[in-house]
């Protein structure tokens, strides 16, 4: 949880208890004492409900941003690595033309070739 989170959890932790604390010691009669309580004790549930409900947007919001950030990345990394795999297969191609060559050049002319099945 964040530093302002937790600073706005400690206000209204505060607050709740000072208005406790303030009707409890208010002269008043017992009845209207817990309606007071009671009505502090709905408003701070509400509050916290509220602030509950902005914190967990909020990490939402967080959560949703590193995602598509990541979903980002992900993306760049593929398309860099498609791009290296068409370098090193042009690269194999240009040497497999050039050993090819070579090996024409070693052939003589006119030489028929043994089928595989003669050589065993």
């Amino acid at each position: 949880m964040s530093d302002s989170s937790n600073t706005l959890l400690g206000i209204l932790a505060g607050t709740a208890i000072g208005a406790v604390v303030g009707i409890l010691f208010a002269p008043d009669k017992g009845t209207n004492t817990r309606r007071k309580l009671a009505e502090q004790s709905n408003s701070l549930v509400d509050e916290v409900a509220t602030k509950t409900g902005e914190i967990k947007q909020q990490v939402a919001d967080t959560l949703s941003s590193k995602a598509s950030t990541l979903e980002d990345k992900m993306e760049s990394l593929v398309s860099s690595a498609s791009y290296k795999t068409e370098d090193v297969i042009t690269t194999l191609e240009a040497k497999l033309k050039e050993l090819k060559l070579k090996n024409k050049k070693l052939q003589r002319p006119n030489q028929k070739l043994p089928h595989p099945n003669e050589l065993a």
